[in-house]
């Protein structure tokens, strides 16, 4: 039985003491934090790179919350994207990346060694390259070996705080290379929309009137199922499972529907998962219509076996800012599920070993 302090939630000198490298904090810096890595994007030269170039495909490498910054930009592209948007995890690089392809090699601290093996090899194929990361970095030596801009990320902090620092440059570029459709205006009122959402889930505002912390209070001894309901809504989820990982030393099960009612339904008949599970649905505003039927379904069947369920459901009019408010409300909610638990979400302590253990 997990023990939670349910109070400290609504004291806000506990949550401080509680959060001593202030991840609270850093969660509500998003909207400064999409504003400036806006503006360091239009400043960093991509129109040099993008200037006449349609790539066969646009390949993202990345790790983690660098990652899911290329999973962000495919969603956003969407379905009606007019070339292939990939992003590659791990070493080197897909055979068939060539130089009518782009890469853009993506690593906060600029080191992550399976991002710097991609972009060598991106460099030595002669592929058009665009690195985000740390500045005066390994990665941004890379860059400038394969002539192609970089766009620095802000020193310090917690990398998977910083995915909007990640993620708008490659919106920034997606949209000057026709990928997607993300113009100034629209990440303008992304921004702004962050602006509302983090006065809805603040801190400093009690837990009855806040949607982040009552729905952390309710997660607090359950594994969560996290289920999208659209490609933009799955990478939400998939970014929510991670953020339950790293931020509540917590496991969660992500899926997209409808693929998730193809399997992640069998587990509803465990006699324990009234007590084990809860699901929460990542709406997207924009879903298809047989999707929203199996939202219906799924919720019946799960209420038909004890096991509750929460719904999240995007807001904003663009693919950008329906995201940035699903990102915006899991990202609080896994933070004060944190507090609430006593851990300190920003410890990594597996991590750091595992990472010192490799290195040996």
């Amino acid at each position: 039985m997990t023990v939670v302090n349910e109070y400290l939630l609504d004291e806000p000198d506990e949550i401080e003491a509680a959060d001593p490298e202030g991840m609270v904090r850093a969660v509500a810096g998003a909207p400064a934090q999409f504003r400036q890595a806006m503006t360091t994007a239009y400043e960093s030269g991509l129109e040099s790179i993008a200037d006449g170039l349609r790539p066969r495909a646009l390949v993202v490498t990345g790790m983690g919350g660098s990652g899911v910054a290329g999973d962000v930009l495919a969603a956003v592209a969407g379905l009606t994207a007019p070339l292939p948007v990939v992003t590659h995890r791990g070493y080197g690089l897909p055979g068939w990346v060539g130089a009518a392809d782009l890469v853009v090699a993506v690593s906060c601290s600029g080191t992550t060694e399976e991002t710097l093996s991609a972009a060598e090899e991106a460099v030595r194929r002669g592929v058009p390259i665009v690195t985000v990361g740390a500045a005066d970095s390994p990665l941004e030596d890379l860059g400038a070996r394969g002539r192609g801009p970089h766009v620095p990320v802000p020193a310090g902090g917690v990398p998977r705080a910083k995915l909007w620092s990640l993620a708008v440059p490659l919106l920034v570029l997606g949209d000057l290379v026709g990928v997607c459709h993300a113009p100034r205006a629209e990440l303008d009122a992304t921004a702004d929309l962050l602006d509302v959402l983090t006065e809805r889930y603040k801190a400093a505002k009690e837990s009855f009137l806040n949607p982040a912390k009552e729905l952390a209070l309710k997660l607090a001894d359950v594994l969560p199922v996290v289920w999208g309901t659209s490609q933009l809504a799955g990478v939400a989820a998939y970014r929510a499972a991670c953020q339950f990982n790293e931020n509540a030393d917590r496991h969660a099960i992500w899926g997209v529907l409808p693929e998730a009612n193809h399997n992640q339904v069998v587990p509803f008949d465990d006699p324990a998962a009234p007590d084990r599970y809860r699901l929460l649905f990542l709406r997207d505003s924009v879903e298809h219509a047989s999707v929203a039927r199996r939202v219906e379904a799924s919720q019946e069947l799960a209420g038909e076996r004890g096991i509750a369920y929460d719904e999240v459901v995007a807001e904003g009019d663009s693919p950008t800012a329906r995201l940035a408010s699903l990102v915006a409300a899991v990202d609080f909610t896994t933070t004060y599920l944190a507090l609430l638990t006593g851990i300190d979400p920003t410890a990594m302590a597996p991590i750091t070993q595992l990472k010192a253990r490799i290195a040996e």
